[in-house]
């Protein structure tokens, strides 16, 4: 089984910066493509930020220049490193990985249990 574990987030000031990191566990074949969502209450889980195993990334409109993500596959972790933050960042980021459990098995979607970042003063 992958078992995604999120470290980082906590309050943080405005125009701050913070660093979530997530790291795969347990027992996989690959990590193919790893992401963080955001979730806040009531609403749906959206996309911040998406890298593949090349390396091509994705980011959602509204943290462009902000945010950048990162992974590094031989401690397969992915970063997000989230800047000049705005109150409206704050939400529950869920690291997402797109794993091979066993060799020749189906890839499946792997989710992290949640980490806070309040962008508050």
């Amino acid at each position: 089984q992958v078992q995604p574990v999120e470290s980082g987030g906590g309050l943080v000031q405005p125009g701050g910066s913070v660093r979530l990191s997530c790291a795969a566990s347990g027992s996989f074949f690959r990590i193919n493509a790893m992401g963080w969502y955001r979730q806040a209450p009531g609403e749906q889980r959206e996309l911040v930020a998406l890298i593949t195993r090349d390396g091509t990334t994705n980011y959602a409109d509204s943290v462009k220049g902000r945010f950048t993500i990162s992974r590094d596959n031989a401690k397969n972790t992915v970063y997000l490193q989230m800047n000049s933050l705005k109150p409206e960042d704050t939400n529950v980021y869920y690291c997402n990985l797109n794993a091979n459990a066993r060799f020749g098995a189906g890839a499946r979607v792997y989710w992290g249990q949640g980490t806070q970042v309040t962008v508050s003063s």
